[in-house]
């Protein structure tokens, strides 16, 4: 072949490709239904919410919130354990749990403590997992989840199974799970979405985007310019959202969740959406990989402040009111700390019998050995 013809070909396949890529933002445009001062900029995808339903999802979110101030306070008095803050992420954790059913099952990440609760997870038993005590796993009958998934992206694995598990029963279900971005760089994501999108299974994956991994910015951590058209190359439906809009997220959720119902496959959802406070109160220090600019600008987006803006133009809504929740928030928390504080401290014997039914050898040992010790 002409090597002239051949530097064409080549040059023209090169810019074939890089149009590919400038082009793939294009095909992912952030859905958004309330902008920033609350009005409705797209009408025609208004989910079909009745006043009490509207006025439930704010009680959930101004709720979340107050239970994430009294959580880090606390955490420093030494009363919680391991807790990562979720005050910024309300319309993205909240808008998705509203739009499932009670049958769904939801595989959380450690972040998504608020979604367990809503969807019937006791309060005081958040708080004994956030102690590491084993009660906090004990789910009651009927709440249809997995304790939050510590490894990260594990959780997108665990819930293909689940949806496997839900579509080779005919159950009218999907399983939901969550990642933050940082996620999407592990192999368990990628191997999550492609068994699900190879066997059409009913799942719905939540990519959380609050732009860092820790302290990593996601402009580093990936060259994709959206975290949602990774769904391309599993062959599934991708869809980024407006993740501080909890309309947005509801509606997008929704939509998710009648296509799996309907054996049309799985969604991966990207909510754009911020972290106000550290990544976990283990030490982790944001104004290191932070900016006070960056902050404020997010602080502009607040998901409560924009739907509040919405409710009340509809007059749904009051100060009033809101003091009513932050008030019985705090109340709720109050008596589930009492509850948890309550509860008997675990042995290391409990321990050690839970984790086994039949004990190796040096176990054994130390089962004697702190047998002796607790009988004292």
């Amino acid at each position: 072949m002409n090597k002239c013809l051949i530097s064409k070909w080549r040059k023209e396949e090169v810019n074939y490709l890089k149009r590919t890529v400038e082009n793939m933002k294009e095909q992912f445009p952030t859905f958004q239904i309330l902008n920033e001062e609350g009005k409705v900029v797209n009408e025609d995808a208004m989910p079909d919410l009745s006043d009490e339903e509207l006025k439930e999802l704010m009680y959930r979110m101004v709720y979340t919130r107050i239970l994430d101030q009294r959580s880090i306070a606390l955490n420093r008095q030494g009363r919680l354990g391991f807790y990562a803050p979720t005050a910024g992420q309300e319309a993205s954790q909240l808008g998705t749990q509203f739009a499932l059913e009670k049958e769904d099952f939801i595989l959380p990440g450690y972040r998504d403590v608020p979604q367990l609760i809503w969807h019937g997870l006791p309060l005081y038993q958040a708080f004994l997992f956030s102690r590491g005590h084993f009660h906090g796993n004990q789910f009651p009958e009927g709440v249809n989840a997995l304790s939050p998934q510590i490894i990260i992206g594990a959780q997108y694995i665990q819930a293909a199974g689940v949806a496997m598990g839900l579509k080779k029963r005919n159950k009218n279900a999907v399983a939901i799970t969550y990642t933050g971005d940082g996620g999407t760089s592990q192999g368990d994501f990628y191997e999550g979405i492609n068994f699900a999108g190879a066997y059409n299974l009913p799942a719905i994956f939540v990519v959380q985007n609050n732009r860092f991994a820790i302290s990593v910015p996601v402009e580093k951590q990936t060259a994709a310019e959206t975290l949602a058209q990774k769904a391309v190359a599993a062959g599934i439906e991708g869809i980024q959202v407006d993740g501080m809009d909890v309309l947005a997220v509801y509606a997008a959720t929704k939509e998710a969740r009648e296509r799996a119902v309907k054996g049309e496959g799985p969604t991966l959802i990207e909510t754009l959406t911020y972290r106000y406070g550290p990544h976990t109160m283990a030490g982790d220090d944001p104004t290191r990989y932070r900016t006070e600019e960056e902050d404020s600008e997010w602080e502009k987006k607040d998901p409560l402040v924009r739907f509040r803006k919405f409710l009340e133009e509809k007059g749904l809504w009051s100060e009033e009111e809101e003091n009513e929740v932050i008030e019985k928030a705090k109340e709720e928390i109050k008596e589930a700390i009492k509850k948890t504080d309550a509860q008997p401290k675990m042995k290391v014997t409990e321990l050690i019998n839970n984790m086994y039914e039949n004990l190796p050898a040096h176990l054994q040992e130390q089962l004697e050995e702190y047998e002796a010790k607790e009988s004292k």
